[in-house]
């Protein structure tokens, strides 16, 4: 007898940490309970299913109801649960102790709670390195899933990935299944006929092969068009219709039975990667449309399907290179997973029982910060989408608030104040690293002396991350204008959609990343459009430039000090600026002195403040000037004169973000926003608010200029709320 085809299914669901609960729950009802609604009436068709750990704890809040099936249908042999790492980071990014530690905790929370026997893991993004290989086997991993393009970048043919293979890393053997892309273009925008033929293709020529079939279970009813298309019009069920209409050659099953009943196909070295469209994301801009243009150029002439297995794109980890300010974000990680590594290790010397269930808290949280979708671009929105990033930082903020609660020093505890510096962005010079129980901010000495984090300790919020805008590839694409070419159901690889109109128009890049204290010398009549555009003259060359540093240090009240002596229009000007924070602050003081300026002309002078986490557009979200009483929206651009007080407000935070300056000054305030690309179209998105407090400023007898500025994060408001709402908390 003929040995059938095994014919795998494999459905990723995922939503990211952070997302809103409506996006959560419409993402529920458009694919992930119809999608069990239809196949609970296919008995004979079983599936692999893996769910992120961030979706699986908002549906065990909101949805267990859900979970209670999936649990009998597991019970009931018809669905294989997949683990990976709970919450769903790059594995290549985080540290091996954080693959290992994340996957093992998944696993016992999915034994725990649906009863599953977990033998392999869902890859994240399939970004793959050999080397995880070690850490996947001792966290208990007998095999993964990734694409046949890995494979295929290894020198291997389409007719030789219908298995699995065993690939190993000191010593270690792990089993690897290919997943197919020509499955992943056919499910579910092609008829099920499509599939049936190709998968019959495939049985003639190699009966008892493996196809598997992996991708996001959100393409089955979230992504555009595809829920009438699948469930409304009818394609899962005539797809599972057809499955079972040629049950006598093509059998579905699980990757576990597939691993029990068949053998490997061979060992495989496989090339660092991931899936095709990843890897030309993660290239720079200008060569995505290199690629694609050389790409189309061999389609035209008929080479590209000979060469494309070798054209591999970019390295995923270059992701933090293409974006600052995902290397930013990813070198705090680093610095709490240290600490806390090196906390545990304490404890476990010590065998203190209740230290170790806040470490234990502290664990969660730091996971739950390396959720991968904040740390990339693509089709997705990913760093792109502020709620996004804020929560990474929430949850790596909410991490070390505990760290520094374990050693008694938390945000009620006795009030203190530090001041050290270190490499903390991983870039090879020190940063200056300026804390109290309330604040925590990092600055560059040899980049501006900017401030590039700002965490608001109290409510875990980072209000230094913002997102610089940049050229990207597809922008080309909407200066074109919108095409809705396709198909009537397109992957969101193909389509073209405006969520706006004259995005076109509204294109604009900024030459470094948006921090806060950059120091500016313009013309005496640049506008404030002309700043917004980032099309001012720069006069001086203090920005981005190498100051010197001095700490200063007092038990209760500590100072960075950084002084460059640079040139205006070819006139030396030495600029020092301090910053303070007294114990227990939740003001940053920062004093400016001007020397040595030109005594025949005055000079303008401005320095920049980027505030994200404020979004624009609702009425909660405005300006005041210290009497509480609105004077529009922050979204609203602003040019004042005579302010010496300007306050910024998110009612939905409860934070009142508050600057006081010692003289009358003007002040420009303006919105930063992106047009970036997400699943549902091109879309402008607000990244964050500047404020540019600027002088018209000559020195006085000696040549000297100064001010000074009080930063507060005033957050009585959230933690009111708070204490209201979770008395118990107070002592936290």
């Amino acid at each position: 007898m003929t040995q059938p085809l095994r014919l795998v299914l494999v459905l990723h669901n995922h939503q990211p940490i952070g997302n809103f609960d409506g996006v959560i729950e419409q993402a529920y009802q458009d694919s992930y309970l119809p999608f069990l609604d239809v196949f609970e009436e296919y008995r004979g068709l079983p599936i692999g299913l893996h769910t992120s750990g961030s979706l699986i704890e908002w549906l065990e809040q909101h949805r267990p109801e859900y979970l209670h099936r999936v649990a009998r249908l597991v019970s009931e042999g018809r669905i294989e649960v997949l683990g990976g790492p709970f919450y769903e980071p790059i594995m290549t990014m985080i540290p091996s102790r954080d693959r290992v530690g994340q996957i093992r905790s998944y696993t016992q929370w999915l034994n725990d709670r649906l009863g599953a026997r977990v033998r392999g893991m869902w890859m994240p993004e399939r970004v793959w390195e050999q080397s995880l290989t070690r850490d996947l086997v001792e966290a208990g991993m007998e095999y993964t899933i990734l694409d046949d393009f890995h494979f295929k970048n290894a020198g291997w043919t389409e007719n030789q990935l219908h298995g699995y293979y065993l690939t190993e890393e000191d010593t270690r053997l792990l089993s690897v299944f290919p997943g197919s892309e020509k499955l992943r273009y056919t499910i579910p925008f092609q008829e099920p006929h499509e599939t049936i033929n190709y998968l019959r293709q495939v049985y003639e020529q190699q009966p008892g092969a493996v196809v598997l079939f992996g991708d996001d279970g959100e393409k089955l009813g979230t992504w555009p068009d595809t829920k009438d298309h699948v469930y409304k019009n009818g394609w899962l069920r005539r797809f599972f219709d057809a499955l079972q209409q040629n049950s006598d050659w093509l059998w579905v099953c699980t990757p576990s039975q597939a691993l029990d009943a068949v053998s490997p196909l061979g060992k495989l070295y496989i090339p660092e990667c991931s899936y095709r469209e990843m890897t030309e994301w993660a290239l720079p801009a200008e060569q995505q449309n290199v690629y694609h243009d050389v790409a189309h150029d061999l389609q035209d002439i008929g080479r590209w399907d000979a060469v494309s297995q070798f054209a591999r794109g970019g390295f995923w980890r270059n992701f933090k290179v293409r974006y600052p300010e995902t290397g930013d974000m990813y070198a705090r990680m680093q610095m709490v997973s240290k600490r806390l590594a090196e906390a545990q290790a304490d404890a476990a010397r010590r065998d203190d029982a209740e230290p170790c269930r806040t470490l234990e808290s502290a664990r969660t949280e730091l996971y739950r910060g390396q959720c991968n979708c904040s740390y990339w671009h693509g089709a997705f929105g990913g760093i792109y989408l502020p709620h996004l990033r804020h929560a990474v930082f929430n949850h790596l903020i909410a991490a070390e608030n505990l760290l520094d609660q374990r050693e008694g020093r938390g945000l009620n505890d006795a009030d203190w104040v530090e001041l050290d510096t270190a490499d903390y962005n991983l870039d090879a010079r020190q940063e200056v690293r300026l804390a109290s129980n309330r604040l925590v901010a990092l600055l560059t000495p040899s980049d501006g002396a900017e401030i590039y984090e700002l965490d608001v300790r109290s409510i875990c919020l980072n209000v230094g991350s913002t997102l610089a805008r940049r050229e990207e590839a597809y922008h080309r694409k909407v200066l074109a204008g919108p095409d809705q070419t396709g198909g009537d159901v397109a992957s969101i690889h193909d389509r073209v959609v405006f969520k706006q109109e004259g995005l076109d128009q509204m294109l604009q890049y900024d030459s470094r990343q948006r921090r806060s204290l950059t120091d500016h010398f313009y013309d005496l009549d640049v506008s404030r459009d002309a700043i917004a555009r980032n099309e001012a003259r720069e006069a001086g060359d203090f920005v981005g430039a190498i100051y010197e540093t001095k700490l200063r240090r007092k038990p209760e009240r500590m100072q960075v000090q950084f002084t460059r002596e640079g040139h205006v229009d070819g006139c030396p000007v030495r600029l020092t600026k301090g910053v303070t924070l007294d114990a227990g602050g939740a003001t940053l003081e920062i004093a400016y002195l001007l020397e040595d300026l030109p005594g025949d002309r005055p000079l303008h002078f401005s320095t920049e403040f980027n505030l994200a986490g404020l979004p624009a557009g609702a009425d909660d979200r405005f300006f005041h000037l210290g009497d509480g009483q609105s004077i529009g929206q922050l979204g609203e651009p602003r040019d004042m004169a005579d302010v010496e007080e300007l306050h910024l407000v998110d009612g939905w935070l409860g934070i009142d973000l508050g600057f006081t300056i010692d003289r009358p000054t003007s002040i420009w305030t303006f919105p930063i926003s992106t047009v970036s690309q997400s699943e549902g179209g091109f879309e402008l998105v607000n990244q964050s608010i500047t404020v540019q407090p600027h002088w018209i400023l000559q020195g006085d007898e000696q040549g000297r200029w100064s001010v000074t500025i009080r930063l507060t994060a005033d957050t009585s408001a959230a933690e009111g709320r708070a204490m209201q709402h979770t008395p118990e908390m107070a002592s936290v």
